[in-house]
């Protein structure tokens, strides 16, 4: 090759790695740009981010409350505080009746700036609200081991779609389910709520319920993390678990790992203080827990408490349920069950953000996931 030839051979390829490298400059200082004016395009993206700019602190603390349903002028208190929703147990069912009950839940969301959860434990079986009344329905909905004995997998997902309607009906759009605690034997405290001892047919089970309940646009909160197991009830004391993590992995999780691939919209924390995680506090107030549940687990759905005025949790604080919930919201739940002293609750928890105990910052993240949530399943239009 002579000298000419060679320089123009050397020129041109230059030239060609002087295009090649200005291509890679282009995408390398293009790519995070249009990563982030995609998720600023996502339209529910915007739609969190305009509700979140809009609410005032006390409001977005009180978005963080799922408050049980006060007996009278619920939808007057619901207009003053904008809680994040209502939980509905027998009692709240007796006074009334389906058309009242309709009506009832109607006024409270009228009187929400943001619309609530409306929401019950109407797992089958043992624990009922709602259909516990012939005035509702006719027969109480069947445990999950009792529909599956007589129908199979088929028969569950047939009672979950059964149980979505029956809730809509009434103007509910939360059931605080399916249960994926496994239990060992009969006579554990979980085990006829629990749908059966093997992990791997308790996993089946979860799946189906989520999935169906996300078709209906119910929202599934999954409890209670990380599994009672053979332990007992947490309502009336402090219960301490000394498995080890080992068995959690490969028993408890797995029901929970199925509902979080289905699309679960919340977790439940149980109080239980599980050594495995944390020794020093019960699994709600645990930032061990939460932090495994998210990084571990894969979780970015909705965290929520087992209830506050549980003595799992007010004996471990002294009887301070506000203390409960400071700690709670501290540990990284999104949404606290406060089924004791709601105005206790909602002062400490506005006093915590106020001063920073709770950070901001926090707090806005959980809201964001709660507001994602209620778009998600239609709550908010």
């Amino acid at each position: 090759m002579n000298r000419d030839k060679s320089s123009k051979f050397t020129a041109a390829i230059k030239r060609i790695l002087c295009l090649t490298l200005a291509l890679l400059l282009t995408v390398a200082f293009t790519l995070p740009t249009s990563i982030t004016d995609s998720y600023a395009a996502d339209p529910t993206e915007q739609k969190v981010e305009r509700i979140l700019s809009q609410m005032t602190l006390e409001e977005k603390v009180a978005q963080m409350m799922v408050v049980a349903m006060p007996a009278k002028n619920s939808a007057s208190i619901q207009k003053s505080h904008q809680f994040g929703g209502y939980i509905l147990f027998a009692r709240d069912f007796k006074r009334t009746n389906k058309k009242g009950m309709k009506s009832l839940m109607a006024s409270c969301q009228n009187s929400s700036k943001i619309p609530m959860l409306m929401g019950t434990d109407e797992e089958g079986g043992t624990v009922v609200r709602a259909s516990y009344y012939k005035k509702y329905r006719k027969s109480k909905f069947k445990s999950p081991a009792q529909v599956y004995k007589k129908g199979k997998y088929k028969g569950i997902t047939k009672d979950t779609k059964k149980k979505d309607a029956f809730l809509k009906s009434l103007g509910l759009n939360t059931n605080f389910g399916p249960v994926a605690d496994v239990p060992y034997k009969k006579g554990n405290f979980m085990y006829k709520r629990a749908f059966s001892k093997k992990a791997g047919k308790t996993s089946k089970f979860v799946r189906l319920c989520v999935s169906q309940m996300s078709k209906d646009n119910v929202v599934s909160a999954l409890k209670h993390f990380p599994g009672y197991g053979k332990n007992g009830d947490t309502h009336g004391k402090i219960i301490r678990d000394k498995r080890s993590k080992f068995t959690f992995i490969t028993r408890d999780l797995r029901p929970f790992s199925a509902g979080i691939n289905a699309g679960a919209d919340m977790i439940m924390v149980s109080h239980t203080i599980v050594n495995a995680f944390d020794s020093n506090n019960p699994a709600s107030l645990s930032p061990n827990v939460h932090s495994y549940l998210r990084k571990e687990m894969g979780f970015n759905g909705v965290i929520i408490t087992d209830g506050l005025a549980m003595k799992g949790i007010t004996n471990f604080v002294g009887g301070d349920q506000g203390k409960a919930a400071v700690k709670a919201a501290q540990a990284g739940n999104d949404m606290l069950c406060v089924t004791g002293d709601y105005n206790k609750c909602y002062k400490a928890l506005v006093k915590a953000a106020k001063n920073g105990t709770i950070p901001k910052s926090q707090i806005d993240e959980s809201v964001k996931r709660i507001l994602r949530m209620k778009i998600k399943r239609g709550i908010i239009k």
